[in-house]
């Protein structure tokens, strides 16, 4: 009996084993982002630009009260301060720093103000209105910003060990009794400080929690175009190193009706250890297999086109493509209207080598005609792969392809043409990949990726390598006060408007 339980016993261990390593599988990201501590240096500078249009606008709470001027022998005096506005400031000595495996600690000192207000007093002897100017000296706060991810991927900031102090507070009344005002200014200048110290934590938190909230709203799951949606979730809480910040991005697309994971897992890849530039961001080889696996999922790489609109949509060779689509009617003796259907058999592969980004398309051309009063017939079937080079540009906040033809290999059909007829069929083929297909595909990918960035911020002196298994992205950032829309992202939009005009009438 005992002997026939250690099998089940076994059993039982190597199924809770499976179990257990399942689940705690690593999830790879497809995007790496590090900032450094060039970019951090940046944005105190980007931030006070970002803090003074801020405060500018900001509703700034009530300060009220109660004091005694024992030298008036007034017992009390009701205050309040209202209409409370920061009309400039300074903090000369500002500094962000990476509190490794913590967050980043913000630190100033010796930080100035100046503020405006309406003002009115109460007391048992008489009561009173008007205006004052508060200045504010040896502003001093400290704190670290925790960053985590919450369940849906979006970031999260959260304040810690907060401290913030204003040492000096200088009140000057204005009106027609503000000399008799200003006579009793530094008693109340104490409980000024008092309060607005005991508010400027709290309010803080509330700007971190306001922030969340925007934060939560942004798009992870962004619609690209009509075929695809890009996932630009964390996957984990940020890194944090003395030196950088890792965001680990999901990094993957998806076809626009099923969000199911490709049948490919991300590799780990590791992003060189450099500090000149502000940001680098680590696009993997994964990344652009799940675009070209979403695309082809979702018939984006499918294109139906005539005479009348390749001469439209294609750019001209020296001897014109109706000289070649006219090679072709002498040799089947066409008669008109002419198609060339252009498909993806399969997903495009995609290799990133050192220096070296290419493409291979394993695709079909079909060649069809529709007789008058007839159906459409196939004139000839070919397979065939090109092989094409990626060339990468940085363009606003996006990564722009376009892809030049290196060779294609023909597999033509079993049948008794002659060598010279494949030769002029591989001619044909090649000047449609050449002055035909590409082009247009290049047009729609000057359209670009949309690459992770900040709200307002713009890459500058941004340089790309290709490195093994994944692209390097070095770039400085620069804030825009103003942000321009980007153009929205249509992909292979245009090639498939015309094959749908042509499936709508019919298919082969």
């Amino acid at each position: 009996m005992r002997t026939k339980a250690i099998p089940v016993l076994w059993g039982c261990f190597l199924l809770l084993w499976n179990l257990c390593t399942s689940s705690s599988q690593t999830i790879y990201p497809g995007i790496k982002v590090r900032a450094t501590q060039r970019a951090l240096d940046y944005g105190v500078q980007a931030g006070m630009e970002m803090i003074e249009h801020m405060v500018k606008e900001k509703n700034i709470p009530d300060i009220n009260g109660s004091e005694s001027l024992d030298f008036l022998k007034v017992d009390y005096v009701n205050y309040n301060f209202s209409n409370i506005k920061i009309n400039a400031f300074s903090f000369p000595n500002t500094s962000l720093a990476f509190v490794p495996g913590v967050g980043i600690k913000v630190l100033t000192n010796h930080g100035t103000a100046n503020i405006s207000t309406d003002w009115e007093i109460k007391s048992p002897l008489f009561q009173d209105a008007g205006g004052a100017d508060l200045f504010l000296s040896g502003v001093y706060f400290i704190g670290i910003v925790i960053l985590t991810r919450n369940d849906s991927g979006h970031p999260i900031l959260r304040l810690q060990d907060c401290y913030a102090q204003v040492s000096h507070a200088h009140v000057s009344f204005s009106g027609e009794l503000s000399v008799l005002y200003n006579s009793f200014a530094d008693p109340m200048e104490k409980p000024i400080l008092k309060n607005l110290n005991e508010m400027l934590c709290p309010i803080i938190t509330r700007e971190v929690e306001a922030l969340n909230a925007n934060l939560s709203t942004l798009e992870v799951l962004t619609k690209i175009d009509n075929y695809t949606v890009l996932d630009y979730s964390l996957i984990d809480s940020p890194e944090i190193t003395e030196n950088y910040l890792d965001l680990n991005l999901k990094g993957v697309f998806y076809p626009l009706e099923d969000l199911t994971d490709p049948p490919f897992s991300p590799v780990p890849f590791v992003l060189p250890e450099r500090t000149d530039s502000m940001l680098y961001i680590g696009i993997s080889e994964y990344f652009f297999k799940s675009a070209s696996f979403a695309y082809f999922i979702a018939g984006a790489f499918d294109v139906m086109l005539s005479t009348r609109e390749i001469s439209n949509h294609f750019v001209q060779n020296s001897q014109g493509l109706g000289n070649v689509l006219s090679r072709i009617a002498e040799i089947y003796i066409l008669s008109q209207p002419f198609m060339v259907r252009i498909m993806a058999t399969k997903p495009p592969v995609v290799h990133l080598l050192p220096g070296n980004f290419t493409l291979d398309i394993p695709a079909s051309i079909i060649m069809l005609t529709q007789p008058k009063n007839s159906t459409v017939e196939t004139i000839v079937s070919m397979d065939f792969v090109a092989s094409t080079s990626v060339g990468l540009a940085i363009l606003g906040q996006r990564l722009i392809c376009s892809l030049s033809l290196n060779r294609f290999r023909l597999s033509l059909p079993e049948s008794n043409r002659s060598n010279i007829e494949v030769l002029r069929f591989e001619n044909i083929l090649s000047s449609i990949l050449h002055f035909g297909v590409l082009p247009l595909a290049n047009a729609k990918l000057q359209q670009g990726f949309p690459l992770p960035n900040p709200h307002k911020i713009s890459f500058v002196n941004s340089d790309i390598e290709v490195l093994e298994g994944f692209l390097l992205i070095s770039t400085d950032l620069k804030y825009e006060t103003a942000s321009k829309q980007q153009p929205s992202f249509h992909s292979w939009e245009g090639l498939n408007q015309i094959s749908r005009q042509w499936s709508k009438k019919s298919s082969p």
